[in-house]
C-alpha cells in the first residue's frame, strides 16, 4: 500500500512538470495488480476446500500458505536481477506467463487429485506474482511524475484491493458450489478407489476458474509484449531503487549499517507480524465459520462473508489514506492495533455470530498497519532507505511462518482459541505504534504498494 508522500530520491522523480503520466501502461499495470491481488485471496477459498477434499489437520492445510509466501521470499532476489537485466516491460511479461503457468498446473492437480501437486502449482503462481509485483511497484512511479507517483501507487493497490474483494465471491460461485462434500468419518469408511474418484470429482471445480485465469493472464502477457510503453528516463542501476525485496541480500553484505537502527529492526519484526496475522486469519477464516460454535455456515456461504474482511481492508485504507494527512502515524498504527486485538480476543471468548462478526471486522484496522509500519521504519534511514525498505519486504516470510505455527496451534487446542498466536501479533504492533508516537512523522518517503 501507498500513502500520499514522495522521496525525492525515489526513482522517477524529476523536476520535468511537462513529463505526463503514460496512460496506456498505466492501464495495463492496473490490470496487472487486479489478477494480482484475485490470485493472492483466491488462495484463501481453495485452502479449506483443500482441507476437506484430502481431510488434512490445520498444519497441513496452512502449508499453501506456507508455499506462497516463501516462494515470494525465494524469488524477490532473482526478481530484481530480472528486472535489471530486462527491463521493467519483459519482466513483468514473464511474470504474467509464469503465473499463467502456474494457474494451469491446478488442472493436471485437480485431475490426479494429488495435494503436492496443488502446493507445486502455488509455488510456481506465487513466482509469478513475485516477479510481477517487483517489476509493477517501481514501474507504477516511474511513468509518470514523481509529484503524483503516489497517487498512482494508491490507485494500482486500489485496484489490487478490488481484486482481493471480488475473490471470495468468484471462490465461492465456481469452487466451492461443487459436489456435495462428505464428513471425514464417511470418507473413512470409502475403499481407495472410491476415496480417490471421490477426491477428483471435489477437485474439478478448481479446474475452470484456474483454466480461466491462465487464458486471462496469457493475454495480458501478448498485450504487454505486442505495445510499445513509456521507457523511463532512469538508468538500470535505478529501476529498482527503494522497491527490490531482493536487495536484501546486499543488506546482509554490510550488516554494521542497517543493523543500527533499531526503529527498522523492531518495524521489520511489526512487518513480519503484520503479515503472518492478516493472512492467518483470511486463511482460516472459512474454516472458523464454519465451527457448530460460531456459525455452523457451509464454506460457500462463509466464502461470500469473507468479502467482509477483504471488503473493510480495502475501504479502510481509502480512508486510512485522509486519516494519516490529521493523525500521527504511531499514533493511529497503535490505535487500529489494539482494537484489532481486543476484536481477535472476543471472538476467542465468544461464539455465534459474534465471535464470526468479530474476525470479520479486523481487517478493516488491518487496513493501515502495513504503510504505517514500513513509513516509521526506514524514517531517517537516509541512503539506507533502500536496504532498509528491502528487509521490511523479506519480512513478509511471516506471511508463511505466522500462519503454519497457528495451524499446528490449531491441530493441538481446537481452531477457535489458535487464534491467541495473532493476538500476540497485534501486542506487538500496538506496541511498536504506541512507542513511535512521540517520533516526529517523516514527509519526504514514497513506499511501495503492499506486496501481496
Amino acid at each position: 500500500m501507498a500513502v500520499p508522500i514522495r522521496n525525492i530520491s525515489s526513482p522517477g522523480y524529476t523536476d520535468d512538470l511537462e513529463f505526463k503520466t503514460d496512460t496506456r501502461a498505466m492501464i495495463i499495470t492496473t490490470a496487472l495488480f487486479f489478477m494480482v491481488g484475485l490470485l493472492t485471496c483466491l488462495k484463501d477459498i481453495v485452502t479449506p476446500h483443500l482441507k476437506s477434499i484430502f481431510d488434512l489437520s490445520y498444519a497441513e492445510a496452512m502449508q499453501v500458505q506456507f508455499a506462497f509466501f516463501t516462494s515470494y521470499f525465494v524469488f524477490s532476489y532473482p526478481s530484481g536481477a530480472m528486472v535489471e537485466k530486462f527491463g521493467y516491460k519483459k519482466t513483468m511479461v514473464i511474470g504474467l506467463l509464469v503465473m499463467a503457468v502456474g494457474s494451469a498446473g491446478f488442472i493436471p492437480a485437480a485431475k490426479l487429485a494429488v495435494y503436492s501437486i496443488f502446493l507445486a502449482a502455488m509455488i510456481v503462481l506465487a513466482a509469478g506474482i513475485t516477479i510481477v509485483q517487483v517489476a509493477a511497484n517501481p514501474y507504477v512511479a516511474v511513468i509518470g511524475p514523481a509529484a503524483t507517483a503516489s497517487s498512482r501507487l494508491n490507485l494500482a493497490q486500489g485496484f489490487n484491493s478490488f481484486g482481493t474483494f471480488v475473490a471470495p465471491f468468484i471462490g465461492s460461485v465456481l469452487i466451492l458450489r461443487g459436489a456435495p462434500a462428505i464428513s471425514p468419518a464417511a470418507m473413512a469408511c470409502l475403499s481407495s478407489t472410491k476415496l480417490q474418484a471421490y477426491r477428483e470429482l471435489q477437485a474439478h471445480t478448481v479446474i475452470l476458474p484456474y483454466f480461466g485465469m491462465a487464458v486471462v493472464l496469457a493475454l495480458l502477457a501478448i498485450i504487454l509484449a505486442s505495445i510499445h510503453l513509456h521507457h523511463p528516463r532512469n538508468s538500470a542501476a535505478e529501476r529498482t531503487q527503494d522497491f527490490r525485496p531482493g536487495a536484501f541480500s546486499e543488506a546482509l553484505s554490510k550488516p554494521d549499517s542497517i543493523w543500527r537502527h533499531p526503529w527498522l529492526l523492531f518495524g521489520a519484526v511489526g512487518i513480519f507480524t503484520y503479515v503472518g496475522a492478516e493472512v492467518t486469519i483470511g486463511g482460516l477464516l472459512v474454516n472458523f465459520m464454519g465451527l457448530r460454535d460460531v456459525a455452523a455456515i457451509s464454506q460457500s456461504r462463509a466464502a461470500n462473508y469473507l468479502m467482509v474482511y477483504w471488503g473493510g481492508a480495502m475501504v479502510g485504507r481509502f480512508i486510512g489514506s485522509g486519516v494519516l494527512q490529521r493523525l500521527k502515524t504511531g499514533k493511529l498504527l497503535g490505535l487500529n492495533a489494539i482494537v484489532a486485538f481486543f476484536l481477535v480476543v472476543l471472538a476467542l471468548l465468544s461464539h455465534g455470530h459474534l465471535a464470526m462478526f468479530a474476525l470479520l471486522l479486523v481487517g478493516l484496522f488491518n487496513s493501515v498497519m502495513f504503510p504505517s509500519i514500513f513509513a516509521l521504519s526506514i524514517q531517517d534511514l537516509g541512503s539506507l532507505t533502500s536496504k532498509g525498505s528491502s528487509l521490511l519486504i523479506a519480512a513478509v516470510v511471516g506471511g508463511a511462518l505466522i500462519p503454519l505455527a497457528t495451524g499446528k496451534l490449531a491441530d493441538i487446542i481446537g481452531l477457535h482459541h489458535s487464534f491467541v498466536l495473532t493476538a500476540l501479533c497485534y501486542v506487538y504492533i500496538a506496541a511498536y505504534g504506541i512507542a513511535n508516537i512521540r517520533r516526529p512523522d517523516g514527509s519526504d518517503v514514497l513506499l511501495p504498494a503492499e506486496p501481496f
